[in-house]
């Protein structure tokens, strides 16, 4: 998942709602089952003093009786944590009795401590016990036969703590782990419900770069309800692209034959005048002719590139000039070297490629000794991302110096009046790599020649 994204987004916001929820999820359980623990050992202490009080306390004596032990067996295991205890408060004379776990110790008294009763009239304090551990006191304030006039006792039972917090620790435990193995499960599923949830969108990132390479003509497939208009917009700004590059053509084509008939008028009439008037006519004639045919072809060259879908192989199209140039220039010798990479395809018009290769091969075959070096390699250096094709042509002639370089790319330009040409190849060169957003450049070359270097983009 790249940074910015969406996959990135859905997957950020439901892991964070997970780590969020399921803490906050699990907290409020712990809580409850402690609050539910907690109730239930407090009605386990007061089942157990409900039953010594009734059983010491109903006796119709002054002195409590010691009630018998059938209730918790642990009130019999010395200091196991389960106590009960029965003694006079307030300093009143009257005889106090223990639990055999208690032996000689002796447990606080809420009601001495001051601590007030609840809705029942019970006490309750946690203290250290005699092992040390804490233990949960449950105190009731009695009188023998239940009479308000006789002697008052303390009744007290106690309960290990350390069980409760034993029986909550496990619990806490296994709830983490659980829930631990919940969240990690969710999170496995957002991804795969991310990646399931988006793969329409690489669907169609697919089928746009088939577009874009020539493969397919439209968006096809089926695709979900969401997604739809997207594919119908796509598949009426492609037609709509088409429209505008058809009409664009047919009225480069009429512009081209509207002036074509007038300028060969001018043209003649001016030749069949020898006056300096018709001399300098048939100039400008000639310059308007020159100007219109660059202009014209550059638009014909941006209806080209804006085409979608246009590729074209660099073997294919390097094969058949390098034979009709061998046969040109089969009184020089001129020999090639090719090095196209397999599958180099250029994102762009056949003839576009064709012109472009043409020229420099030409170049190349007119000023080398006699060997000309042509390679294709495709790269992903470009700093948008894109794919480009580089070809580079050279050639083994005297080359030029870096002021040469520099000139030689302007239009009609010649450095040497006994070759043959217009001046024009490089500019037209120039002209249609700039068109489809790549560039020539000129270095020189290893071999002792003239390197050029064309980027355009690849397929």
């Amino acid at each position: 998942m790249r940074l910015n994204s969406l996959a990135l987004r859905l997957f950020a916001t439901s892991a964070a709602w997970t780590l969020l929820a399921l803490p906050l999820a699990g907290y409020i359980i712990y809580s409850l089952y402690r609050e539910d623990v907690q109730l239930s050992f407090d009605a386990q202490l007061k089942k157990l003093l409900t039953q010594i009080t009734i059983d010491s306390m109903s006796t119709m004596g002054d002195q409590p009786v010691i009630p018998p032990n059938l209730y918790e067996p642990l009130f019999e295991v010395t200091q196991s944590g389960w106590y009960w205890q029965i003694r006079p408060v307030d300093g009143a004379p009257g005889r106090t009795l223990v639990s055999p776990s208690l032996a000689t110790a002796v447990l606080p008294s809420p009601y001495d401590r001051k601590f007030p009763t609840d809705d029942t009239g019970t006490r309750w304090m946690n203290v250290p016990g005699p092992t040390g551990t804490t233990i949960r006191i449950l105190e009731f304030i009695d009188s023998p036969g239940h009479d308000p006039d006789k002697t008052k006792y303390s009744i007290i039972v106690a309960g290990p703590m350390d069980w409760f917090e034993a029986t909550v620790a496990k619990f806490r435990t296994r709830l983490t782990s659980a829930l631990a193995l919940v969240g990690l499960g969710l999170l496995a599923v957002t991804v795969f419900q991310v990646r399931f949830g988006l793969l329409p969108l690489r669907r169609v990132e697919k089928s746009l770069a088939s577009i874009r390479s020539g493969q397919a003509e439209r968006l096809e497939g089926n695709l979900p309800a969401e997604i739809e208009p997207l594919q119908s917009e796509l598949n009426a700004l492609i037609e709509s692209n088409q429209d505008i590059i058809d009409r664009a053509r047919t009225q480069v084509g009429n512009l081209a034959h509207a002036l074509k008939t007038p300028l060969a008028v001018l043209t003649n009439e001016a030749h069949e005048d020898e006056s300096p008037f018709g001399v300098k006519v048939a100039e400008q004639a000639h310059l308007m002719r020159d100007q219109i045919s660059h202009y014209l072809d550059r638009a014909r060259i941006a209806a080209r590139t804006s085409t979608i879908g246009r590729v074209t192989p660099v073997d294919a199209t390097a094969g058949p000039l390098v034979r009709a140039l061998e046969r040109i220039h089969q009184d020089k010798g001129v020999s090639f070297d090719l090095a196209v990479q397999p599958g180099a395809k250029f994102q762009g018009e056949k003839q576009d490629l064709e012109e472009m290769l043409g020229n420099l091969l030409d170049n190349a075959c007119k000023w080398g000794k006699g060997r000309v070096y042509l390679a294709a390699v495709v790269n992903s250096q470009d700093t948008t991302g894109r794919r480009k094709l580089r070809i580079t042509v050279e050639d083994d002639g005297p080359g030029l110096s870096p002021e040469q370089r520099a000139k030689i790319g302007k239009r009609g330009l010649r450095l040497d009046e006994t070759k043959p040409g217009s001046g024009l190849g490089l500019s037209i060169v120039s002209d249609l790599a700039t068109s489809y957003r790549g560039k020539l450049s000129l270095e020189a070359s290893k071999h002792g020649g003239l390197k050029a270097i064309l980027d355009l983009p690849a397929v």
